[in-house]
């Protein structure tokens, strides 16, 4: 069986094992980063960290064995006066000769600034050996994030953005930095991306301002630009199915697309809600929901997969979840139906 619920310094080495398997900017392969990340998402868990600066990091634990085995994350506002979110717009600019009579449409990149900010979705990591489990464990640690928004959504923006990873060579470079990003700031990927996880000045004041023509790029670093990577394609296919868009915006770094949503428009959020537990048990003819629970201690924070079945505004849940979450009759608890899309 396996519990999702908020990381704490104790989950530190079995985080940085499945952070090799993902090394993004989110979830680094890097242990002091990681040491950073939970002791803030510990204190925004805790509630001590104003709303624009909490990062919330949920770890799913295999209860047998007691390792992690997956994560997932959520930064309540990417983007502030001071640091602001940037990206790459991708434009179409249309140009026409009439001495030669010919018309073109080229393809632009400027870049952008989000001083306001957005919710970010990501760090979504499930090691390889768990991947296409019975019980779903990607989409537990994907839903889990929208679950916790709609129960804390004076916590979140307006506006939901998830950064996925685009295609990389096989030693984790991009193609689109070493053609642009190297040029402009003297720095490799690697040292970029290492640096921009705590500060992007750099981009800010290095990057040319005026638009850039994806034409002055080899052929093969254009075709790159806003494609998914093929390890994220399940990631773009739920993003859409539960009302994500591609925003014809980019990453700066590595050509990654970015996905847009409006937070209350997300399918996933409408249908989450807080309830009470009826005294009955729920059924075998329930149906497959998230349930989470809340304390004021750590873990602050508990979600399991488990059998639902509503009755009115309350809801009967099954034995063996009841247990696991040490749940009473009339105690609150939220839920999200596995099979909403």
């Amino acid at each position: 069986m396996f519990l999702l619920r908020d990381a704490s310094a104790a989950d530190f080495e079995g985080l940085a094992h499945a952070a090799k398997h993902l090394n993004s900017v989110n979830l680094p392969d890097d242990r002091e980063h990681l040491r950073r990340l939970i002791e803030r998402s510990e204190k925004s868990f805790a509630g001590k960290l104003e709303a624009a600066k909490r990062e919330l990091l949920f770890v799913l634990i295999d209860e047998e064995s007691g390792r992690v085995v997956g994560a997932s994350m959520i930064f309540a506002q990417h983007g502030t006066r001071r640091a602001p979110h940037i990206y790459f717009d991708v434009l179409d600019e249309e140009r026409y000769s009439e001495t030669l009579d010919r018309h073109v449409t080229h393809k632009v990149l400027r870049i952008g600034y989000n001083y306001n900010g957005l919710t970010e979705i990501g760090g979504l990591v499930l090691l390889p050996e768990l991947r296409g489990h019975p019980d779903q464990l990607g989409k537990l640690l994907s839903y889990v994030r929208f679950l916790y928004i709609a129960t804390h959504r004076d916590v979140f923006r307006d506006e939901m953005v998830s950064e996925l990873m685009p295609p990389l060579e096989a030693d984790g470079t991009s193609l689109l930095w070493e053609s642009l990003g190297r040029n402009f700031t003297g720095l490799g990927y690697a040292e970029a991306d290492r640096l921009s996880r705590e500060n992007k000045e750099f981009i800010r004041t290095l990057f040319p301002q005026d638009p850039l023509y994806t034409c002055l790029l080899p052929k093969n670093v254009q075709e790159l630009i806003g494609q998914v990577g093929p390890g994220t394609k399940g990631v773009e296919k739920m993003l859409r199915a539960i009302g994500f868009e591609y925003a014809q915006r980019i990453d700066p770094f590595d050509g990654g697309p970015h996905f847009h949503a409006r937070t209350d428009d997300i399918t996933l959020v409408k249908a989450a809600r807080q309830t009470t537990l009826l005294d009955a048990a729920a059924a075998s003819v329930g149906v497959p929901a998230l349930i989470s629970v809340e304390s004021r201690e750590p873990p602050f924070f508990r979600a399991v997969r488990g059998m639902v079945k509503w009755e009115g505004a309350s809801v009967a849940v099954d034995g063996a979840t009841r247990a696991r979450l040490g749940l009473q009759p009339g105690g609150e608890l939220a839920v999200l139906s596995l099979s909403v899309r």
